[in-house]
């Protein structure tokens, strides 16, 4: 069957084609990313592919093969390829079609097919963990492997449902507050956070306690974390990118729950405190002292207390060894936070099999027309090198040609111009090279924050931002974590990490706290034309393409002063 007016091409190798123009666009869009991948964003053809794992990460909300079948068939030109048909249905299946269960102290495999435990059994990447088989539908496996054998599962094909429970940890009772300690607002559960809680919780059964949140940046997920201390009520280690994100954490607990400050240790380079709410770093978690017995000393904090709850925030930015550690960690209950799936090392069967399938994920487009994060407009501003440039950036070696292109120095007369047309408004001036954001910083006579900046004048700065007295800060990537500026309404990249998807999703959540005049929020990025500079940033806006945020493209001579023709 055609149909003509459909927006969607699926094909055969499990790519679908979406076309741009079309008023069904938006409706296929917000249903295609509930079980697939952006690849490519160009201007009118999006190319999506449907994977295992993202059929497994919506198999793990609830949703069913029928209801992405549906959803293709809806929006689809052409009928679904058989072989793409068979394959949802296939995949989505095996989800949950072999299970870990407890039974006394024995951590047992079982399913009710008696092939797929064949195969599992049979499969040499599983050896190492099988104790005993039990049955042709039951199989005794190491207890202390939980983890391991659900990477391995997940490798082969037949992710585990985990229902082998969890330890409660030591008890901490508390409560969130009715409204704010330090500005006494009426404080509640936003619809979606409570939606989030209920998902990774579900009402207390076996099967909750791991799995991941995923919320854009200002939407509140450090909230849906003390949702889901409140309902567990149990000690919580809370793992974060660095000493600025610890702090947050401590504020926000102090203010919208009635846990005592002396129930809140900081453990970072500065302090190290371990209490029933214990705040540590990815940095001091992975820290390694050269020719040191111990090769990682602090992974000593996962069991300096019985946690009943480990929270990973911003678990895109999960380092290797955390994972390590984390394979071992299966009898505690885990919660991830990011704004996006996506991790630059590919590592995102980790974060689902270790950490936990996705649990909720709410578009931030729906949100935004709720009202709840800023409506934020994106601008690339394509920039052609000096001529000359031209030479030294076609000549350099490959290794070399991004920094050539970040580095043109037209790009400052576009930031000034830009930095003129929202005079007032509280602004972040974000960059990779630290040369780069010096010169910036001295001609701004703005404030500079970087990796050495220590601890105490960031903080001390960022009050300054949140409190009117700086209005433009020039930050390097230090700032695209866990930094909590809302009053920031403009942000101007004006170089990004090579092709990082998920770094410019954390640079627009920035400025995407909602304001309270209702205005409007603007992200621009700036971009050397014709250079690998356009090529990053292409790959960079894709995951913020899914997101609904379409790239206005501007050049140059769009931003700059027209010149007065001469007399």
């Amino acid at each position: 069957m055609y149909t003509p007016d459909n927006p969607l091409i699926v094909q055969s190798d499990k790519t679908a084609l979406l076309e741009v123009d079309n008023p069904l666009y938006v409706t296929a869009r917000d249903a295609l990313t509930r079980f697939a991948e952006l690849e490519k964003s160009p201007e009118h053809i999006h190319t999506y592919r449907i994977t295992p794992l993202s059929l497994w990460n919506a198999a793990s909300t609830g949703m069913r093969a029928a209801d992405i079948l549906a959803s293709l068939a809806q929006f689809a030109k052409y009928d679904l390829p058989g072989n793409v048909v068979r394959d949802i249905e296939d995949y989505v299946g095996r989800y949950g079609q072999v299970k870990l269960v407890r039974e006394e102290d024995d951590l047992i495999l079982v399913s009710d097919d008696a092939a797929v435990m064949a195969e599992v059994a049979r499969h040499k990447r599983m050896q190492l963990y099988i104790q005993e088989i039990i049955s042709p539908l039951k199989i005794r496996v190491h207890p202390a492997m939980r983890g391991h054998i659900k990477q391995v599962l997940v490798q082969i094909g037949f992710p585990a449902e985990d229902l082998a429970g969890y330890v409660e940890g030591d008890r901490l009772p508390m409560e969130l507050r009715d409204s704010t300690r330090t500005s006494g607002k009426p404080f509640g559960l936003r619809a979606y956070q409570q939606q989030a809680v209920d998902q990774f919780y579900l009402q207390g059964s076996v099967q909750g306690g791991s799995g991941t949140i995923v919320l854009p940046c200002g939407a509140g997920k450090t909230i849906v974390a003390m949702g889901v201390m409140n309902q567990l009520q149990t000690s919580t280690l809370i793992l974060t990118p660095n000493t600025i994100a610890v702090r947050q954490w401590i504020d926000e607990l102090l203010d919208k729950t009635t846990i005592r400050g002396d129930e809140i240790g900081e453990y970072t380079g500065l302090q190290k405190e371990i209490r029933p709410v214990t705040i540590s770093t990815y940095q001091i978690i992975t820290y390694r002292k050269k020719g040191a017995e111990v090769e990682y000393p602090h992974f000593s904090l996962f069991n300096a207390r019985n946690w009943g709850l480990i929270v990973y925030d911003e678990v895109h930015l999960l380092p290797a060894p955390v994972f390590r550690i984390t394979a071992e960690l299966q009898a505690r209950r885990r919660l991830g936070l990011t704004a996006t799936l996506v991790r630059e090392d590919g590592r995102e069967e980790d974060v689902f099999s270790l950490i936990g399938p996705k649990k909720h994920d709410v578009p931030w487009k729906d949100l935004e027309k709720q009202g709840w994060i800023a409506t934020a407009e994106c601008h690339e501003v394509r920039i052609p090198l000096p001529e000359e440039m031209r030479m030294e950036y076609a000549v350099a070696e490959q290794r070399t040609k991004y920094s050539v292109a970040a580095h043109n120095p037209a790009k400052l007369d576009v930031l000034y111009a830009l930095l003129r047309k929202h005079r007032g408004a509280h602004i972040l001036v974000v960059g990779m090279y630290i040369d780069q954001l010096e010169e910036i910083a001295k001609n701004l006579y703005a404030p500079l924050i970087t990796g050495k900046t220590p601890i105490r004048e960031r903080e001390k700065l960022y009050d300054q931002f949140r409190s009117g007295q700086v209005k433009t800060l020039v930050v390097s990537k230090v700032a695209n974590f866990s930094i909590d500026l809302p009053d920031a309404n403009v942000a101007i990249e004006i170089s990004g990490t090579f092709g990082s998807r998920q770094e410019e999703a954390q640079r627009l959540g920035r400025i995407l706290r909602p304001k309270e005049d209702g205005s409007l929020a603007h992200f621009y990025t700036l971009v050397t034309r014709d250079t690998i500079d356009q090529t990053f940033a292409a790959n960079r806006q894709r995951f913020l393409t899914e997101q609904g945020y379409g790239y206005e493209i501007l050049y140059d001579t769009d931003v700059l002063p027209k010149k007065e023709p001469a007399a």
